[in-house]
């Protein structure tokens, strides 16, 4: 009765409703470019970890901010780097540009200087300059560096990352979009009977979308990852939920007359479809808001907000769109290219045991494999074949890899420093260290200096010493010498110190994702579970429709391990999630089909028939989802965004090859204990 009333209210006011949400759009549209994006993985951890803190400290104790780029130039003298030195230090942006003059007195020959330090700034005749530029002017700064080093020298670092992912995500969402929406729209097309249909999906969710992106403004600022994923996402997700509602409109056209009765039926008939897809999405992507590194609260807040908004487009504004434009939809009838039914189900039937031997062989060794891949936990490298990308092997190859660490100790006691200071440096990967009591000298008291010498090593409270490492930033060595020079500072400062670095975030962000990754996958399965546990009121039917789709995730994410790519563990966590969350919605309508037509017929067919009947409408989803994934992959450089788009389009195909292949068997084999274990199975009792 509730759907019937909706309905009714609907079409006494589907003018103005219509309005209202065009309207909501454009206003969306106009507000959503007051968003700030944040590009930094590093914002997101969460206030309480250790780098964090660390980093809250430092700012707040020492105006000098840590280096976060290099430029190396290339076959120039002494005096030639003191003017590229300059140029660089003018550019608005860039400060605290540290070079050999710095160092040490240029005067000097080179020959009488310490080796060692000098190869750190000036090697073979190539300069290395290290600087930070401040955030929030990455892509002018960066910009305004290339124009002065030119083609022939390198950039390379944490602000030019940024820059690029600032210029590039924006640019490339665009660019997956304008691939993907004809690709969907030729998918609907083949798929259905009119040219005008397509249009009507497209609306429905394309308005959701943009009101989605326009509710960010009371957020006031994004991460990068949601910007690029979310709203293609939610599309592709939620465009099912329009399909539903219009087929069973066309449906009921064939049979009445009266347009509004039609799409009254249409809306009580599919609600219930719907809202199940609807609610095992939501709830999944809730699971991501409860994540510590918050970058997964904000992915999961803008698809939860997104699949709410489609689901009220298509119970709201696609009925009221429809029935104002309903004739369009006559007027421009085709004959549906691909069949809706196919006399698939007696071969597919046939496969059932082979199929079942397959995946009990595969399902241990890819549940193992897929937790033991080679993870990348922040932004990945840059591809080779961009010149940020050759830049950076370039500089390495020069003067190797440079991956600071900052610490922060008590400041007051330079004997017990310059202790600590001997056992960090006599490590294998530091190459250079900078503090005081090295630089300047222990007996040397802070009180006779300059201000300007003393506040690059003193505040009031804490004495900084930087530690020039030849690691990755992240790695097994990475994070092995970040323990290392954890428990060197503890022994002689306890737990009364700081350090911070790129390392040192990323091995706090390691240890966070991974207890996020427990906690999230289990309350997104057990979300799920419930769902399923009201839709079907069935204690077997989640397990089933469970392992189905939680086999599929495990073999997608195994496939790393086994071509031995490493994978960046965000689009790992983040997968393992979306997978589950929006391809059981193919397991769902395979299942109540099967169930409904369980009630006429025996289980073997049964399963022929709905796999005759649904395979046409699972295909068409999937294919939708799985095209947003490789075109995501195959658009995008930025390493995180590309790898969820291949997991997720490989996902996809796997969760529909498994829903077609593996879940007939297991609903054949396990016929009796599901109709034993659902409440009013009413299963069919003849031969």
């Amino acid at each position: 009765m509730a759907v019937i009333d909706l309905t009714t209210r609907i079409l006494k006011y589907k003018k103005s409703i219509v309005i209202v949400f065009i309207v909501f759009a454009l206003v969306s549209v106009v507000v959503q470019f007051g968003v700030s994006v944040n590009y930094s993985m590093f914002d997101y951890l969460p206030k309480n970890a250790p780098s964090t803190i660390a980093i809250d400290v430092m700012e707040e104790e020492f105006a000098w901010d840590v280096d976060n780029t290099r430029v190396m130039i290339k076959d120039v003298s002494i005096q030639e780097a003191l003017k590229y030195k300059e140029s660089i230090e003018a550019i608005d942006g860039v400060s605290k540009l540290t070079w050999l003059d710095d160092a040490m007195d240029i005067k000097i020959p080179i020959e009488m200087m310490d080796t060692d330090l000098v190869e750190t700034y000036y090697k073979d005749g190539h300069a290395l300059f290290t600087f930070h530029v401040d955030e929030g002017k990455e892509v002018e700064a960066t910009d305004a560096i290339y124009d002065v080093i030119g083609e022939k020298n390198a950039m390379a670092g944490d602000a030019l990352n940024t820059a690029i992912s600032q210029k590039a995500t924006g640019q490339e969402t665009f660019n997956a979009a304008a691939i993907l929406v004809p690709i969907i729209i030729i998918i609907l097309l083949l798929s259905t009977r009119s040219w005008i249909e397509p249009v009507f999906f497209l609306m429905a969710i394309g308005i959701s979308v943009l009101i989605n992106m326009g509710t960010n403004i009371f957020i006031g600022e994004i991460s990068f990852i949601s910007q690029a994923v979310a709203p293609i996402l939610q599309l592709a997700v939620s465009l099912d939920y329009a399909i539903f509602l219009l087929h069973s409109f066309d449906d009921y056209r064939k049979r009445l007359e009266s347009p509004e009765k039609a799409m009254q039926l249409a809306m009580k008939r599919s609600f219930p479809a719907i809202a199940a897809s609807a609610s095992t999405t939501f709830f999944g992507f809730m699971a991501l808001t409860l994540m510590d590194f918050e970058i997964g609260a904000d992915l999961g807040l803008n698809l939860v907000k997104g699949i709410l908004l489609s689901f009220l487009s298509v119970m709201i504004f696609l009925p009221a769109l429809t029935l104002m434009f309903y004739r369009y939809i006559d007027k421009t009838q085709h004959r549906q290219w691909l069949p809706s039914k196919y006399k698939m189900g007696k071969h597919i039937i046939k496969l059932r045991l082979p199929v079942l031997l397959m995946i009990a062989i595969l399902v241990v060794p890819a549940f193992l494999a897929q937790s033991k891949t080679n993870f990348i936990y922040g932004m990945g490298e840059l591809p080779e074949d961009t010149r940020a990308g050759k830049d950076v092997v370039e500089i390495e190859e020069a003067f190797g890899k440079f991956t600071p660490i900052v610490l922060l100790v008590p400041t007051g006691d330079l004997a017990r420093e310059a202790e600590l200071v001997d056992e960090l440096s006599n490590l294998k990967q530091v190459k250079s260290t900078i503090s005081y009591t090295n630089m300047i000298g222990a007996t040397i008291p802070p009180e006779y200096l300059d201000n300007s010498v003393k506040e690059q090593f003193f505040s009031e409270h804490y004495s900084r010493l930087i530690l020039n490492t030849t690691t990755d930033a992240e790695g097994k060595e990475a994070f092995a010498l970040v323990e290392d020079v954890q428990s060197m500072t503890e022994k002689f400062y306890e737990d009364d110190y700081h350090a911070t670095g790129e390392s040192v975030t990323l091995y706090d962000m390691k240890k966070i994702v991974e207890k996020d990754n427990v906690l999230v996958n289990g309350l997104t399965v057990v979300m799920i579970a419930l769902v399923l546990l009201m839709t079907f009121r069935s204690l077997s039917i989640p397990i089933v429709l469970i392992l189905t789709i939680q086999t599929s995730v495990w073999i997608n994410l195994a496939v790393p391990y086994f071509t031995d790519d490493p994978l960046v563990y965000i689009g790992y966590l983040i997968i393992s999630i979306v997978q589950l969350a929006a391809t059981v919605d193919y397991a769902i309508l395979f299942t109540e089909d099967y169930t409904n037509n369980r009630k006429e017929m025996s289980a073997k067919a049964a399963i022929i028939k709905t796999i005759n009947e649904k395979i046409f409408s699972i295909g068409v989803s999937a294919s939708i989802l799985s095209s947003v994934g490789f075109i995501l992959w195959l658009t995008s450089t930025d390493p995180i965004i590309s790898s969820i788009g291949l997991l997720l389009g490989r996902g996809t195909l796997l969760a529909f090859l498994l829903v077609i292949l593996f879940l007939p068997a297991l609903l054949v084999i396990f016929d009796r204990l599901i109709e034993k274990t659902t409440r009013k199975a009413n299963f069919y009792k003849g031969k």
